[in-house]
């Protein structure tokens, strides 16, 4: 039997069901791993508290009345408010706080069974893409500890690379799932937007944030998001009320050598869509003399045959790859980077010292109250997207900047249809390069926006998509192949992934050391 902590989460769910081992145990395992926060990953834990809920889980499974991941832990992004640990968004201006009570991802997560490992750490209210913006420090890479783990949810994968957690939730506002999923080499997937309840979650970007989970493989991934997603109508105006299903309902494995040639939505072959402007033929190289070589967009050439390779497996697998062509992605970067900072100004309007989180010690009046605590608590990138977003909101520039955002959106989701006309899925790269250097970008917005590139545009459209790991790239760091579904077919993509994870092994590599 394989040590706890190398086990998956279908497989802790399985033993527990068999009584091989106890929550307790399987808990014990991983407070103790967890022990002296490797990778700066977690911000918040209580090993009494987990250990109790595994203590109740081992009395319901002796009692026959366990649920479906009984016992199974769990670690939460430090965005989802928690009654048990503290919650602060990786802001200071929330340091300490505790909600009086959980979110709703929580508690169906608790509602399955699953025991609590801690809170983990996350960029400043979700707002990055190495995970740089905590106010508690950066989170590293476990497959290199000078790297990133990407952002927002770095915290959340680096804990599973490293096997200090089976698995755990992330949110996906731009591809904060997708990306760090992607650089430390695990499986992560944002379900169509409305799925998960954002009732507890610390707002972000209300028309673009929604949650998912992260783990090794997309079979965890579909157990997991069966558990959390579901209408939440009374408390989300956002929620879609939609019946919640099993999202591993597809997994089976079809008879044949060629699973694929019949899994396509007219019987016939699966019909995966590559994207021209990511993938196709005239794609321009650019090599530069000591540097990795990249294409004249900033793609690394190493993602780009990892990306290859997974496609031609899906080929031997009877899938048919068919060219579709996105012609307003391009536009996505500017697009979201208006649209999220106008909605984070507004969301965040609410930290003023007045109500909770930090108030500063000394002030003169009501409005230098505001200022002061303001300035003291925000970092550097949420005070940039705040001043952004009220110049974007402002008298005279929501005609020019704003609306014009939004119709440009409308566009980037219609071209998705007309995409999926001629596929069933789309796939591509998840991130022009493998994980920076600490450091490399943190005095270069831009070029931390720009690493957003291909996880925008389905984000702006409110897309099912995900991330599984397809080998390594420039030097031995994760590459992820993005795959994404039209609205509310994740039970799909989660088959398509599984598919390729059985007859790869890529979702299984741990890092040196972990």
């Amino acid at each position: 039997m394989a040590d706890l902590h190398d086990m998956t989460v279908a497989e802790l769910a399985a033993g527990l069901k068999k009584k091989d081992f106890s929550a307790v145990e399987v808990a014990t395992r991983f407070l103790a791993r967890m022990g002296g926060n490797p990778h700066n990953a977690f911000l918040d834990i209580h090993s009494e508290t987990t250990l109790a809920q595994a203590q109740a889980s081992d009395d319901k499974i002796a009692k026959g009345n366990a649920g479906p991941l009984e016992g199974v832990p769990i670690a939460h992004k430090d965005i989802f408010v928690t009654k048990d640990f503290a919650t602060t968004a990786g802001s200071k201006i929330l340091k300490d706080y505790r909600s009086p009570f959980d979110a709703t991802v929580v508690s169906k997560l608790r509602e399955a069974g699953m025991v609590t490992l801690g809170k983990l750490n996350c960029d400043e209210f979700a707002m990055g893409s190495a995970n740089e913006n905590s106010a508690y420090g950066a989170v590293t890479n476990p497959w290199d500890t000078t790297r990133i783990p990407g952002g927002s949810s770095g915290g959340s994968a680096a804990a599973i690379a490293a096997r200090l957690a089976p698995a755990a939730t992330g949110t996906d506002t731009g591809g904060s799932i997708r990306q760090p999923a992607a650089f430390c080499g695990i499986t992560g997937i944002k379900p169509t937007y409305g799925r998960a309840s954002r009732y507890g979650m610390v707002a972000f970007a209300s028309s673009l944030d929604q949650a998912g989970p992260m783990a090794r493989s997309a079979e965890d991934c579909a157990l997991l998001l069966s558990a959390m997603c579901g209408p939440d109508l009374d408390r989300d105006s956002t929620s879609l009320n939609v019946a919640n299903e099993d999202f591993s309902r597809l997994l089976a494995v079809p008879a044949g050598d060629k699973p694929l040639a019949t899994a396509g939505k007219d019987g016939g072959p699966l019909r995966i869509g590559v994207p021209g402007e990511w993938l196709g033929a005239g794609s321009q190289m650019a090599f530069d003399s000591g540097a990795p070589a990249r294409r004249s967009d900033g793609t690394d050439i190493e993602v780009q045959r990892r990306i290859e390779e997974a496609l031609a497996h899906y080929a031997s697998l009877g899938a048919e790859l068919v060219e579709v062509s996105l012609p307003q992605a391009q536009l996505s970067i500017p697009v979201y980077y208006i649209v999220c900072a106008a909605e984070a100004s507004s969301n965040l309007s609410r930290f003023d010292g007045v109500k909770f989180g930090h108030r500063a010690k000394e002030f003169s009046d009501l409005a230098d109250m505001y200022q002061r605590t303001r300035s003291e608590g925000f970092g550097d990138e949420v005070k940039r997207r705040i001043m952004i977003g009220s110049y974007v909101l402002s008298h005279g520039y929501y005609d020019a900047y704003y609306l014009q955002a939004q119709k440009i959106r409308r566009m980037i989701a219609q071209d998705f249809q007309k995409a999926f006309a001629q596929c069933d899925v789309i796939a591509g790269p998840v991130a022009p390069t493998t994980a920076w250097k600490l450091g490399d970008k943190s005095d270069d917005p831009v070029a931390n926006y720009l690493a957003d590139i291909f996880t925008l545009p389905a984000s702006l459209a409110g897309l099912p998509c995900m991330s599984i790991p397809v080998g390594l790239g420039d030097m031995g760091m994760p590459v992820g192949m993005q795959l994404i579904g039209n609205y509310l077919q994740e039970a799909q993509l989660l088959s398509v992934a599984h598919r390729f994870q059985q007859v790869t092994a890529f979702h299984d590599a741990t890092p040196e050391g972990a």
